[in-house]
């Protein structure tokens, strides 16, 4: 790939390393430019990392020739209805809705395959789907009393200025966020009454800010259904996703912590049985960065532009 144009608002004309100096060793940056601005003529796809509803504005300027990978929450639900309640505004695209493919690679792979435009998934939606959806699909878990405790670092919130995530406001603490009312809830549910094969599946979810810069962790509790164990869970999951490159369960006992996957494309997932009979606790750590936002929409550029899935995406976890 060849980066032919990158986009700004308050920040056009100015070149990329201005605004990040640990890029100034790359080449053949160009120097950003308004979104109306760009020559659409020689370009092949777009990433859009914009606000909430501007994606759905700009799209409408985008030739369909150019294959579309979009990072907001535009055009994740599928229900236009279900948007304007938790985003609070109507939706500015419903027809573009109607296209649009939801792209939690390891579930929706063929999909993606032969999309355009390519919802990329939230960072929590992709911790908690990951595991449980296959779990979902063999009605190995209940779809009742899913309760899902998440922690992400502060680069969840994004990059710009705000008071709750000061170095002094958030440093030796922790606090919940959203509670009973975070945005990413319906993505996650939508996911997985998919999976229940359309039985409502309703969970109780809610995010925690620790004071790290990156990396996210999903602990969930689960029923079992009749007849199946935590061993059980684990296998089937090491199964689902033996030839996957990016998500790997963990042996029983392995435990997985957010540095095992800082800095990379990686999903780790451990089983463990619940002292409480017939549940289980699943533990999902991913970079809310990275499989959790650009390395995901990178793997999902990569396939519908038919290239190696893992090109660019191969870097091993940072330790320390």
């Amino acid at each position: 790939m060849k980066i032919t144009a990158m986009t700004a608002e308050s920040n056009a004309g100015k070149k990329f390393a201005d605004i990040y100096p640990h890029l100034l060793g790359a080449t053949d940056v160009p120097t950003l430019v308004k979104n109306a601005e760009v020559d659409w003529d020689n370009i092949d796809a777009a990433f859009c990392c914009l606000p909430h509803a501007t994606t759905q504005e700009i799209m409408k300027s985008i030739p369909k020739k150019v294959k579309v990978v979009d990072l907001s929450a535009d055009f994740r639900l599928k229900d236009v209805d279900m948007y304007a309640k938790w985003y609070g505004g109507s939706h500015l695209a419903p027809e573009l809705q109607k296209e649009a493919v939801y792209g939690l690679t390891e579930l929706n792979r063929d999909a993606v395959k032969a999309g355009r435009l390519i919802a990329n998934p939230g960072c929590y939606p992709t911790s908690v789907q990951l595991p449980l959806v296959p779990l979902l699909r063999k009605k190995m878990i209940s779809h009742d009393r899913i309760t899902i405790d998440a922690k992400s670092g502060t680069s969840g919130a994004g990059r710009s200025a705000k008071v709750n995530i000061l170095f002094c406001e958030v440093s030796e603490g922790l606090n919940a966020y959203g509670v009973g009312s975070h945005r990413h809830m319906p993505e996650i549910e939508q996911g997985l009454s998919e999976a229940a094969g359309g039985q409502e599946v309703v969970v109780s979810f809610t995010p925690h800010l620790i004071p790290m810069n990156r990396g996210m962790m999903s602990t969930i509790y689960v029923d079992l259904t009749a007849g199946n164990t935590a061993d059980d869970l684990r296998k089937e999951l090491q199964e689902f996703y033996k030839n996957e490159t990016f998500v790997t369960v963990m042996d029983k006992g392995g435990n997985p912590h957010t540095r095992y996957v800082r800095g990379s494309n990686y999903c780790f997932i451990g089983v463990f049985e619940d002292r409480i009979k017939g549940r289980a606790i699943i533990l999902s750590v991913i970079d809310n960065l990275v499989k959790g936002a650009s390395g995901q929409a990178l793997q999902n550029m990569n396939l519908i532009l038919g290239l190696p899935e893992d090109m660019g995406l191969q870097q091993q976890p940072m330790f320390p």
